[in-house]
Protein backbone atom coordinates (compact mmCIF):
# COMPACT_ATOMS: atom_id res chain seq x y z
CA UNK A 1 0.00 0.00 0.00
CA UNK A 2 1.04 3.67 -1.36
CA UNK A 3 2.36 5.92 1.99
CA UNK A 4 2.20 9.32 2.24
CA UNK A 5 5.23 11.28 3.17
CA UNK A 6 4.93 13.49 6.42
CA UNK A 7 4.48 17.11 4.16
CA UNK A 8 2.24 15.24 2.07
CA UNK A 9 -0.17 14.20 5.17
CA UNK A 10 -0.10 17.71 6.11
CA UNK A 11 -1.92 18.84 3.40
CA UNK A 12 -3.91 16.29 3.59
CA UNK A 13 -5.27 17.07 7.56
CA UNK A 14 -5.30 20.93 5.84
CA UNK A 15 -7.25 20.21 2.93
CA UNK A 16 -9.33 17.66 5.07
CA UNK A 17 -9.75 20.50 7.82
CA UNK A 18 -10.60 23.01 5.84
CA UNK A 19 -13.75 21.18 4.02
CA UNK A 20 -14.54 19.83 7.06
CA UNK A 21 -14.89 23.29 9.10
CA UNK A 22 -16.84 24.42 5.97
CA UNK A 23 -19.30 21.31 6.39
CA UNK A 24 -19.74 22.33 10.08
CA UNK A 25 -21.02 26.02 9.44
CA UNK A 26 -23.44 24.22 6.19
CA UNK A 27 -24.81 22.20 9.23
CA UNK A 28 -24.98 24.67 11.73
CA UNK A 29 -27.44 27.20 9.01
CA UNK A 30 -28.87 24.18 8.02
CA UNK A 31 -30.12 23.34 11.72
CA UNK A 32 -29.91 26.92 13.36
CA UNK A 33 -33.75 27.00 11.58
CA UNK A 34 -35.29 23.80 13.49
CA UNK A 35 -33.62 25.52 16.90
CA UNK A 36 -34.87 29.19 17.04
CA UNK A 37 -38.16 28.49 14.86
CA UNK A 38 -40.43 28.79 17.76
CA UNK A 39 -38.89 32.85 18.28
CA UNK A 40 -38.83 34.08 15.16
CA UNK A 41 -42.43 32.03 13.86
CA UNK A 42 -44.40 34.84 14.92
CA UNK A 43 -41.95 37.38 13.03
CA UNK A 44 -42.62 36.30 9.53
CA UNK A 45 -46.14 34.98 9.94
CA UNK A 46 -49.40 37.08 10.77
CA UNK A 47 -50.89 37.30 14.40
CA UNK A 48 -52.85 34.49 15.46
CA UNK A 49 -52.79 30.80 16.77
CA UNK A 50 -48.77 30.27 17.89
CA UNK A 51 -49.22 27.10 16.26
CA UNK A 52 -49.85 27.87 13.26
CA UNK A 53 -47.34 29.97 13.14
CA UNK A 54 -45.14 26.90 14.11
CA UNK A 55 -46.86 24.88 11.64
CA UNK A 56 -45.95 27.59 8.74
CA UNK A 57 -42.25 27.59 9.73
CA UNK A 58 -42.39 23.85 9.38
CA UNK A 59 -43.72 23.69 6.10
CA UNK A 60 -41.30 26.17 4.74
CA UNK A 61 -38.36 23.57 6.60
CA UNK A 62 -40.17 21.30 4.69
CA UNK A 63 -40.27 22.44 1.32
CA UNK A 64 -35.82 23.02 2.20
CA UNK A 65 -35.83 19.36 2.76
CA UNK A 66 -37.15 18.54 -0.45
CA UNK A 67 -34.62 20.72 -2.27
CA UNK A 68 -31.78 18.56 -1.53
CA UNK A 69 -32.31 16.42 -4.66
CA UNK A 70 -32.24 19.18 -6.62
CA UNK A 71 -29.08 20.25 -4.60
CA UNK A 72 -27.27 16.99 -4.92
CA UNK A 73 -27.95 17.04 -9.07
CA UNK A 74 -27.21 20.71 -9.54
CA UNK A 75 -23.53 21.40 -7.50
CA UNK A 76 -22.85 17.58 -8.26
CA UNK A 77 -22.85 18.14 -11.94
CA UNK A 78 -21.88 21.25 -11.36
CA UNK A 79 -18.25 19.85 -8.84
CA UNK A 80 -18.02 17.10 -11.83
CA UNK A 81 -17.31 19.55 -14.52
CA UNK A 82 -15.97 22.62 -12.63
CA UNK A 83 -14.17 20.89 -9.78
CA UNK A 84 -15.29 20.19 -5.62
CA UNK A 85 -12.78 23.42 -4.54
CA UNK A 86 -15.16 24.99 -7.15
CA UNK A 87 -18.38 23.58 -6.01
CA UNK A 88 -17.46 23.17 -1.93
CA UNK A 89 -17.33 27.27 -2.45
CA UNK A 90 -20.41 27.87 -4.14
CA UNK A 91 -22.22 25.71 -1.48
CA UNK A 92 -21.28 27.81 1.44
CA UNK A 93 -21.90 30.71 -0.88
CA UNK A 94 -25.13 30.06 -1.24
CA UNK A 95 -25.88 29.00 2.43
CA UNK A 96 -24.02 31.83 3.46
CA UNK A 97 -27.17 33.90 1.46
CA UNK A 98 -29.99 31.86 3.05
CA UNK A 99 -28.89 32.77 6.51
CA UNK A 100 -28.44 36.43 5.84
CA UNK A 101 -31.54 37.01 4.25
CA UNK A 102 -33.32 35.46 7.35
CA UNK A 103 -31.25 37.58 9.13
CA UNK A 104 -31.68 40.84 7.88
CA UNK A 105 -35.40 40.31 6.27
CA UNK A 106 -38.03 43.34 8.10
CA UNK A 107 -41.09 40.95 10.03
CA UNK A 108 -44.43 40.44 8.55
CA UNK A 109 -45.71 43.88 10.97
CA UNK A 110 -43.07 45.50 8.25
CA UNK A 111 -43.30 44.08 4.81
CA UNK A 112 -46.44 42.06 5.23
CA UNK A 113 -46.46 38.89 2.41
CA UNK A 114 -43.14 39.37 1.53
CA UNK A 115 -41.55 38.77 4.81
CA UNK A 116 -43.00 34.77 4.32
CA UNK A 117 -42.01 34.56 0.69
CA UNK A 118 -38.49 35.54 1.30
CA UNK A 119 -38.13 33.07 4.02
CA UNK A 120 -38.77 30.63 1.98
CA UNK A 121 -36.65 31.38 -0.67
CA UNK A 122 -34.02 31.71 1.40
CA UNK A 123 -35.03 28.14 2.76
CA UNK A 124 -34.51 27.24 -0.70
CA UNK A 125 -31.25 28.22 -1.03
CA UNK A 126 -30.61 26.49 2.23
CA UNK A 127 -31.99 23.27 0.74
CA UNK A 128 -30.27 23.29 -2.31
CA UNK A 129 -26.91 24.26 -0.94
CA UNK A 130 -26.98 21.22 1.79
CA UNK A 131 -27.95 18.73 -0.66
CA UNK A 132 -25.18 19.60 -2.94
CA UNK A 133 -22.81 19.79 0.04
CA UNK A 134 -23.14 16.39 1.29
CA UNK A 135 -22.56 15.28 -2.45
CA UNK A 136 -18.96 17.22 -3.07
CA UNK A 137 -18.23 17.03 0.62
CA UNK A 138 -18.15 13.32 0.76
CA UNK A 139 -15.90 13.38 -3.08
CA UNK A 140 -13.48 15.46 -1.76
CA UNK A 141 -12.70 14.59 1.84
CA UNK A 142 -12.72 10.41 0.01
CA UNK A 143 -9.82 11.58 -3.09
CA UNK A 144 -7.89 14.14 -0.95
CA UNK A 145 -7.43 11.64 1.54
CA UNK A 146 -4.44 9.52 2.15
CA UNK A 147 -4.55 5.91 0.40
CA UNK A 148 -5.51 3.36 3.47
CA UNK A 149 -7.32 6.51 5.44
CA UNK A 150 -9.81 7.01 3.30
CA UNK A 151 -12.39 5.58 5.94
CA UNK A 152 -10.75 8.02 9.06
CA UNK A 153 -10.90 11.00 7.12
CA UNK A 154 -14.05 10.80 5.37
CA UNK A 155 -15.59 10.18 8.73
CA UNK A 156 -15.40 13.55 9.08
CA UNK A 157 -18.09 14.43 7.18
CA UNK A 158 -20.58 13.08 10.21
CA UNK A 159 -18.06 14.47 12.93
CA UNK A 160 -19.13 18.00 11.29
CA UNK A 161 -22.42 17.50 10.71
CA UNK A 162 -23.38 16.58 14.42
CA UNK A 163 -21.22 19.45 15.60
CA UNK A 164 -23.11 21.72 13.73
CA UNK A 165 -26.54 20.47 15.27
CA UNK A 166 -24.32 20.47 18.75
CA UNK A 167 -22.95 24.42 18.01
CA UNK A 168 -26.85 25.60 16.93
CA UNK A 169 -27.83 24.10 20.40
CA UNK A 170 -25.04 25.56 22.23
CA UNK A 171 -25.88 29.08 20.79
CA UNK A 172 -29.14 29.42 22.01
CA UNK A 173 -28.00 28.10 25.31
CA UNK A 174 -25.71 30.83 25.53
CA UNK A 175 -28.10 33.20 24.18
CA UNK A 176 -30.92 32.04 26.64
CA UNK A 177 -28.50 32.91 29.52
CA UNK A 178 -28.51 36.54 28.30
CA UNK A 179 -30.97 37.11 26.85
CA UNK A 180 -34.79 37.88 28.04
CA UNK A 181 -37.63 35.89 26.61
CA UNK A 182 -38.65 39.44 25.38
CA UNK A 183 -35.56 40.28 23.43
CA UNK A 184 -35.48 36.56 22.01
CA UNK A 185 -38.39 37.14 20.27
CA UNK A 186 -37.84 40.66 18.68
CA UNK A 187 -34.61 40.58 17.85
CA UNK A 188 -32.17 37.67 19.30
CA UNK A 189 -33.24 35.30 17.10
CA UNK A 190 -31.44 36.67 14.67
CA UNK A 191 -28.20 36.59 15.93
CA UNK A 192 -27.84 32.45 15.10
CA UNK A 193 -28.36 33.70 11.52
CA UNK A 194 -25.85 36.21 11.87
CA UNK A 195 -22.77 34.27 13.03
CA UNK A 196 -24.11 31.44 10.57
CA UNK A 197 -23.54 34.18 7.36
CA UNK A 198 -20.47 35.58 8.74
CA UNK A 199 -18.81 31.96 9.26
CA UNK A 200 -19.85 30.94 5.79
CA UNK A 201 -18.52 33.66 4.26
CA UNK A 202 -15.13 32.95 6.88
CA UNK A 203 -14.93 29.61 5.14
CA UNK A 204 -15.56 30.70 1.48
CA UNK A 205 -12.11 31.96 1.73
CA UNK A 206 -10.81 29.03 3.18
CA UNK A 207 -11.81 27.21 0.46
CA UNK A 208 -10.46 29.10 -2.33
CA UNK A 209 -7.29 28.41 -0.72
CA UNK A 210 -7.99 24.47 -1.07
CA UNK A 211 -6.08 22.25 -3.49
CA UNK A 212 -8.04 20.96 -5.81
CA UNK A 213 -8.00 16.89 -5.55
CA UNK A 214 -5.52 15.40 -7.41
CA UNK A 215 -8.50 12.83 -9.02
CA UNK A 216 -10.28 15.48 -10.95
CA UNK A 217 -7.07 17.11 -11.60
CA UNK A 218 -6.26 13.96 -13.67
CA UNK A 219 -9.32 14.04 -15.08
CA UNK A 220 -9.92 17.38 -16.28
CA UNK A 221 -6.19 16.77 -18.13
CA UNK A 222 -7.69 13.99 -19.45
CA UNK A 223 -9.40 13.86 -23.67
CA UNK A 224 -12.59 13.75 -22.61
CA UNK A 225 -15.02 16.55 -22.78
CA UNK A 226 -16.04 18.90 -19.82
CA UNK A 227 -19.75 18.19 -21.45
CA UNK A 228 -19.69 14.11 -20.43
CA UNK A 229 -18.58 14.55 -16.91
CA UNK A 230 -21.60 15.35 -14.61
CA UNK A 231 -24.02 14.21 -17.23
CA UNK A 232 -27.20 12.62 -16.11
CA UNK A 233 -26.96 10.71 -19.72
CA UNK A 234 -23.50 9.22 -18.42
CA UNK A 235 -24.34 8.57 -14.70
CA UNK A 236 -27.28 6.47 -16.02
CA UNK A 237 -24.73 3.71 -17.42
CA UNK A 238 -23.81 3.14 -13.97
CA UNK A 239 -27.60 2.15 -13.27
CA UNK A 240 -26.44 -0.68 -10.46
CA UNK A 241 -24.04 1.82 -8.71
CA UNK A 242 -27.22 3.81 -7.94
CA UNK A 243 -29.23 1.15 -6.86
CA UNK A 244 -26.94 0.43 -4.75
CA UNK A 245 -26.71 3.92 -3.11
CA UNK A 246 -30.20 3.91 -2.74
CA UNK A 247 -29.84 0.39 -0.64
CA UNK A 248 -27.21 1.87 0.82
CA UNK A 249 -29.14 4.54 1.96
CA UNK A 250 -32.58 3.76 3.02
CA UNK A 251 -31.99 1.60 5.93
CA UNK A 252 -29.52 4.26 7.24
CA UNK A 253 -31.49 7.39 6.83
CA UNK A 254 -34.38 6.25 8.68
CA UNK A 255 -32.63 5.08 11.45
CA UNK A 256 -30.28 8.09 11.58
CA UNK A 257 -33.73 9.99 12.04
CA UNK A 258 -35.01 7.82 14.25
CA UNK A 259 -32.46 7.51 16.43
CA UNK A 260 -31.25 11.14 16.43
CA UNK A 261 -34.57 13.70 16.43
CA UNK A 262 -37.57 11.32 16.61
CA UNK A 263 -36.30 9.92 19.46
CA UNK A 264 -35.86 13.23 21.52
CA UNK A 265 -39.72 13.64 21.16
CA UNK A 266 -40.18 9.97 22.05
CA UNK A 267 -38.77 10.46 25.21
CA UNK A 268 -40.95 13.35 25.72
CA UNK A 269 -44.24 12.13 24.69
CA UNK A 270 -43.90 8.06 25.58
CA UNK A 271 -41.41 8.04 27.88
CA UNK A 272 -42.76 11.03 29.75
CA UNK A 273 -38.96 12.48 30.39
CA UNK A 274 -38.95 16.29 30.97
CA UNK A 275 -37.92 18.00 27.81
CA UNK A 276 -34.70 19.79 29.99
CA UNK A 277 -33.53 15.97 30.87
CA UNK A 278 -34.27 15.05 27.54
CA UNK A 279 -31.97 17.81 26.25
CA UNK A 280 -29.26 17.00 28.35
CA UNK A 281 -29.65 13.24 27.30
CA UNK A 282 -29.51 14.06 23.52
CA UNK A 283 -26.47 16.81 23.94
CA UNK A 284 -24.46 14.18 25.63
CA UNK A 285 -25.34 11.00 23.82
CA UNK A 286 -24.31 13.28 20.59
CA UNK A 287 -20.98 13.86 22.16
CA UNK A 288 -19.91 10.57 22.52
CA UNK A 289 -21.75 10.05 19.17
CA UNK A 290 -18.89 12.66 17.35
CA UNK A 291 -15.59 10.66 19.06
CA UNK A 292 -17.31 7.19 17.61
CA UNK A 293 -17.33 8.36 14.39
CA UNK A 294 -13.07 8.69 13.45
CA UNK A 295 -12.65 5.40 15.52
CA UNK A 296 -15.35 3.59 13.06
CA UNK A 297 -13.75 4.95 10.08
CA UNK A 298 -10.13 4.31 11.17
CA UNK A 299 -11.40 0.69 11.97
CA UNK A 300 -13.22 0.44 8.26
CA UNK A 301 -9.36 1.03 6.57
CA UNK A 302 -8.15 -2.08 9.04
CA UNK A 303 -11.00 -4.32 8.47
CA UNK A 304 -13.17 -3.31 5.49
CA UNK A 305 -16.51 -1.32 5.31
CA UNK A 306 -18.63 -4.12 4.46
CA UNK A 307 -18.29 -5.76 7.89
CA UNK A 308 -19.15 -2.26 9.75
CA UNK A 309 -22.27 -2.24 7.39
CA UNK A 310 -23.36 -5.71 7.97
CA UNK A 311 -22.68 -4.90 12.34
CA UNK A 312 -25.15 -1.85 11.70
CA UNK A 313 -27.68 -3.92 9.53
CA UNK A 314 -27.73 -6.78 11.80
CA UNK A 315 -27.88 -5.30 15.20
CA UNK A 316 -29.95 -2.57 13.79
CA UNK A 317 -32.85 -4.80 12.51
CA UNK A 318 -32.57 -7.25 15.31
CA UNK A 319 -32.53 -4.55 18.01
CA UNK A 320 -34.59 -1.26 17.28
CA UNK A 321 -37.71 -2.71 18.31
CA UNK A 322 -36.46 -4.19 21.76
CA UNK A 323 -34.48 -0.78 22.39
CA UNK A 324 -37.03 1.35 21.45
CA UNK A 325 -40.18 -0.77 23.55
CA UNK A 326 -37.80 -0.52 26.46
CA UNK A 327 -36.88 3.09 26.19
CA UNK A 328 -40.60 4.37 26.20
CA UNK A 329 -40.93 2.19 29.20
CA UNK A 330 -38.94 4.02 31.53
CA UNK A 331 -38.44 7.27 32.97
CA UNK A 332 -34.78 6.71 34.33
CA UNK A 333 -32.57 9.05 32.62
CA UNK A 334 -29.21 7.41 33.01
CA UNK A 335 -30.99 4.08 31.39
CA UNK A 336 -32.34 6.30 28.87
CA UNK A 337 -29.11 8.43 27.88
CA UNK A 338 -28.04 4.00 27.89
CA UNK A 339 -30.11 3.35 25.16
CA UNK A 340 -29.78 6.09 22.95
CA UNK A 341 -26.20 5.78 23.04
CA UNK A 342 -26.81 2.14 22.49
CA UNK A 343 -28.53 3.22 19.44
CA UNK A 344 -26.17 5.47 18.23
CA UNK A 345 -23.20 3.17 18.71
CA UNK A 346 -25.71 0.87 16.26
CA UNK A 347 -25.95 3.74 13.25
CA UNK A 348 -22.24 4.86 13.65
CA UNK A 349 -21.87 1.51 11.38
CA UNK A 350 -23.24 3.19 9.00
CA UNK A 351 -22.81 7.28 9.42
CA UNK A 352 -18.88 6.72 9.81
CA UNK A 353 -18.66 5.11 6.56
CA UNK A 354 -21.26 5.93 4.19
CA UNK A 355 -18.84 8.75 2.64
CA UNK A 356 -17.08 7.49 1.30
CA UNK A 357 -18.06 3.57 0.34
CA UNK A 358 -20.86 5.62 -2.03
CA UNK A 359 -17.80 7.50 -3.58
CA UNK A 360 -15.71 4.37 -4.28
CA UNK A 361 -18.51 3.07 -6.29
CA UNK A 362 -17.88 5.78 -8.83
CA UNK A 363 -15.13 6.71 -11.37
CA UNK A 364 -13.77 10.39 -10.89
CA UNK A 365 -15.81 12.28 -14.10
CA UNK A 366 -19.40 11.25 -12.39
CA UNK A 367 -18.53 11.09 -8.42
CA UNK A 368 -20.00 13.84 -7.04
CA UNK A 369 -23.35 13.29 -9.39
CA UNK A 370 -23.39 9.85 -8.27
CA UNK A 371 -22.92 10.10 -4.72
CA UNK A 372 -25.18 13.20 -4.65
CA UNK A 373 -28.72 12.36 -6.60
CA UNK A 374 -29.84 8.97 -5.34
CA UNK A 375 -28.64 9.65 -1.39
CA UNK A 376 -30.59 13.08 -1.40
CA UNK A 377 -33.42 11.37 -3.29
CA UNK A 378 -33.52 8.15 -0.95
CA UNK A 379 -33.22 10.81 2.18
CA UNK A 380 -36.06 13.09 1.08
CA UNK A 381 -38.38 10.10 0.67
CA UNK A 382 -37.25 7.85 3.32
CA UNK A 383 -35.58 10.30 5.62
CA UNK A 384 -37.69 13.25 5.24
CA UNK A 385 -40.64 11.67 6.19
CA UNK A 386 -40.05 8.67 8.98
CA UNK A 387 -41.11 11.94 12.18
CA UNK A 388 -43.95 11.90 10.32
CA UNK A 389 -44.69 8.42 9.47
CA UNK A 390 -43.64 8.02 13.38
CA UNK A 391 -46.29 10.37 14.60
CA UNK A 392 -48.98 9.09 12.64
CA UNK A 393 -48.59 5.62 13.64
CA UNK A 394 -48.57 7.20 17.56
CA UNK A 395 -51.97 9.90 16.81
CA UNK A 396 -53.43 6.51 15.32
CA UNK A 397 -52.21 4.19 18.80
CA UNK A 398 -49.95 2.22 16.76
CA UNK A 399 -47.08 3.32 17.81
CA UNK A 400 -44.45 -0.22 18.18
CA UNK A 401 -45.81 -0.62 14.38
CA UNK A 402 -43.02 2.42 13.54
CA UNK A 403 -40.39 0.57 15.00
CA UNK A 404 -41.39 -2.79 12.72
CA UNK A 405 -41.11 -0.46 9.53
CA UNK A 406 -37.44 0.74 10.89
CA UNK A 407 -36.24 -2.68 11.26
CA UNK A 408 -37.45 -3.48 7.98
CA UNK A 409 -35.92 -0.72 5.95
CA UNK A 410 -32.60 -2.19 7.80
CA UNK A 411 -33.15 -5.17 6.65
CA UNK A 412 -33.32 -4.17 2.96
CA UNK A 413 -30.18 -2.38 3.64
CA UNK A 414 -28.68 -5.51 5.34
CA UNK A 415 -29.44 -7.25 2.20
CA UNK A 416 -27.90 -4.95 -0.32
CA UNK A 417 -24.24 -5.11 2.34
CA UNK A 418 -24.34 -8.82 1.66
CA UNK A 419 -24.36 -8.75 -2.13
CA UNK A 420 -22.08 -5.55 -2.46
CA UNK A 421 -18.29 -5.61 -3.49
CA UNK A 422 -16.11 -4.74 -0.74
CA UNK A 423 -14.90 -0.70 -1.64
CA UNK A 424 -12.14 -0.41 0.23
CA UNK A 425 -9.89 -3.11 -1.78
CA UNK A 426 -11.75 -2.88 -5.30
CA UNK A 427 -11.90 1.65 -4.83
CA UNK A 428 -12.43 3.63 -7.89
CA UNK A 429 -10.19 5.87 -6.48
CA UNK A 430 -7.40 4.14 -7.15
CA UNK A 431 -8.08 3.50 -10.13
CA UNK A 432 -6.40 5.03 -13.40
CA UNK A 433 -8.01 7.67 -15.41
CA UNK A 434 -11.12 7.20 -16.92
CA UNK A 435 -10.99 6.17 -20.74
CA UNK A 436 -11.20 9.00 -23.05
CA UNK A 437 -15.01 8.65 -24.14
CA UNK A 438 -18.01 8.37 -21.67
CA UNK A 439 -18.97 5.04 -24.04
CA UNK A 440 -15.61 3.09 -23.50
CA UNK A 441 -16.12 3.23 -19.88
CA UNK A 442 -17.42 -0.09 -18.34
CA UNK A 443 -19.15 0.54 -14.60
CA UNK A 444 -17.32 -1.59 -12.39
CA UNK A 445 -18.84 -4.48 -11.69
CA UNK A 446 -20.95 -5.48 -8.59
CA UNK A 447 -21.39 -8.77 -7.10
Amino acid sequence: MKTTPPAGERRVVANVLRGSIGNLVEWYDWYVYAAFSVYFAKAFFPDGDPTAQLLSTAAVFAVGFLMRPLGGWALGRYADRFGRRAALTLSVTVMAAGSLLIALTPGYATIGLAAPVILLLARLLQGLSVGGEYATSATYLSEVASAGKRGFYSSFQYVTLVAGQLTALGVQIVLLQFLTSEQMYSWGWRIPFLIGAAGALVVMVLRRGMEESASFQAEAAGAQSKSSRGSLRVLLQYPRECLLVVGLTLGGTVAFYTYTTYMQKYMVNTSGISKSTVAWINFLALLVFVVLQPIAGALSDRIGRRRLLIFFGVTGTLATVPLMTLLGDTTDPVLAFGLMLGALVIITGYTSINAIVKAELFPTRIRALGVGLPYALTVAIFGGTAEMIALALKKAGHESLYFWYVSGCILISLATYFFMRETSTESTIDADTAPASAEEAAPVPVR
